[in-house]
């Protein structure tokens, strides 16, 4: 499966097609031709509240907010060494990684993510593998799996007993 950016496949727009490729319905898209990935403004009328030093406060919900991001990934099997030193090199790229687990045919990389809403923290996550497999030495897995939840939800998991520990290491570890 290919990765576009967005606008990519509009710009790649079908031969003699005057409509953008992101307009044309599904069933005139040429074969192989993936549909470019846009985040959906939630409206002037959608705000979320804050209470700071007692006085309640809206803000406009289009600002940066942080997303908790849990990427699977999994393909044929790889050398365990070449798979550790790959994340290593990912963390070091991508300095906003909490953890990676890995086998010799999977993994599962957490991390932050700072985005205005999760269509956008999603598109990102979506991205980070493929366009770091060449500089990070990644092998040519697919992505399996994605969550993406805000940062109170994520907490609550945790108050609840739900998802990783708070003191799991932070670093590139063997299942």
């Amino acid at each position: 499966m290919r990765r576009v950016r967005p606008g990519v496949a509009a710009a790649r727009g079908g031969a003699g097609s005057a409509a953008p490729a992101a307009s044309r319905p599904a069933a005139s898209r040429q074969a192989g031709e993936e549909r470019a990935l846009t985040s959906v403004a939630a409206g002037e009328n959608y705000r979320e509240r804050q209470e700071e030093d007692g006085h309640e406060r809206t803000r406009p919900a289009d600002l940066p907010r942080l997303w908790h991001v849990t990427l699977s990934v999994s393909g044929e099997e790889a050398d365990l060494k070449e798979v550790r030193r790959a994340l290593e090199q990912l963390a070091h790229d991508h300095p906003f990684l909490l953890t990676s687990r890995y086998a010799v045919d999977h993994a599962e990389i957490r991390y932050w993510e700072e985005a205005r809403d999760l269509h956008d923290a999603a598109a990102v996550a979506l991205r980070l593998w493929g366009e770091h497999r060449q500089t990070s030495g990644l092998p040519p897995w697919e992505i399996v799996g994605l969550e993406v939840i805000d940062r109170q939800t994520y907490h609550l998991r945790i108050a609840e007993g739900y998802g990783p520990a708070p003191a799991t290491p932070v670093g590139v570890h063997p299942y």
